[in-house]
Formats: C-alpha cells, sequence, structure tokens
C-alpha cells in the first residue's frame, strides 16, 4: 500500500510517500519547503494571511505529488499551534480542501508536555505520543504506560498507522 504523510511544522513542512509492505517502509519520494507558518503567531494568536497562502501553496503541490504518485491513503499532522491560534478553522478548513483530509482525521504527534494532546483532541485531530525510548520521563509528560492512544518512538513509524 502506498501511503502519504504531511508534516506542518511552525518553520517547514514536509512530505513523506512510502510504500508499506508487511510492516516495512520503503520510501518513495520525501520533499520540505519552508513555509514559516508561526510567523507573527505569538504577537497575534492567529496565522498570518501570507503564512497561509504559503502553507497552501505548498499543500496544492504535496498534493499534486501525492495523486501522481498513487498513494492510497494520506494523513496530515500539524503543528501544535494549530490547535490554539484563533483562525485554526481557515487552516484546516484550507487543508481539507487540498488533500481530502477531515480535521477529525488529521493527526497530531507530540510528547505530550502541558496537556497538548488532550488539546489536539479536543480540536478533533488525533493525537499520538511521540516517545524516544531512551529518554527520561519529565514530570509535564504521561508517562507511556499511562496513554492508551498511539504512540510512536519515531516520525518514521507514522505511515504505519495509516494503514490501521
Amino acid at each position: 500500500m502506498r501511503v502519504a504523510a504531511v508534516d506542518c511544522g511552525t518553520n517547514s513542512i514536509r512530505l513523506l510517500i512510502a510504500d508499506l509492505t508487511g510492516g516495512q517502509l520503503a520510501e518513495v519520494d520525501r520533499r520540505m519547503t519552508i513555509v514559516r507558518l508561526g510567523q507573527g503567531v505569538d504577537a497575534t494568536g492567529a496565522f498570518a494571511p501570507a503564512a497561509l497562502a504559503r502553507v497552501f501553496a505548498a499543500v496544492d503541490d504535496f498534493a499534486e505529488v501525492i495523486r501522481a504518485a498513487g498513494a492510497s491513503r494520506t494523513r496530515f499532522v500539524a503543528t501544535s499551534a494549530a490547535r490554539d491560534v484563533s483562525n485554526r478553522d481557515e487552516f484546516f478548513a484550507g487543508i481539507r480542501e487540498r488533500l481530502g483530509v477531515e480535521p477529525e482525521a488529521c493527526l497530531y504527534v507530540g510528547d505530550g508536555a502541558y496537556r497538548e494532546l488532550t488539546g489536539a483532541a479536543a480540536v478533533g485531530m488525533r493525537p499520538i505520543l511521540i516517545r524516544d525510548p531512551d529518554e527520561e520521563a519529565e514530570m509535564l509528560r504521561p508517562d507511556p504506560d499511562d496513554w492508551d492512544g498511539p504512540s510512536v518512538s519515531s516520525l518514521l513509524e507514522i505511515p504505519r498507522l495509516l494503514a490501521s
């Protein structure tokens, strides 16, 4: 099965297309574009129109690559700022329009600090705990044994979740 994952961070957006066979991933395509989505967000509490335009242009390009590659599943992972900004509905609508990914199908990958996984679920994202198995647990992060949702130890494991 060919899958695609888009990771939209505060500064860059990344695309990974991979073939998933027998639990193993084989990379097909990988791209990254600087979009500066977080431009001015601390001061305004919203994604700047220019930042949204950069993200949407990159997602348009990625959507074309995903279609051409024949990916049967696509998921979108967003920065934690996406749950907090005042124009998150505009952001999610733009992604939905371009990728066909509904906001409730969006993934949020985080380490669990400051209740971010609960916040992500509250705005319709599917939260996933990412934890380096060698990392010492911090007080503000959930113990992996207490988390009943999906978890990964690497972003490379995300496409595997697409098949589930």
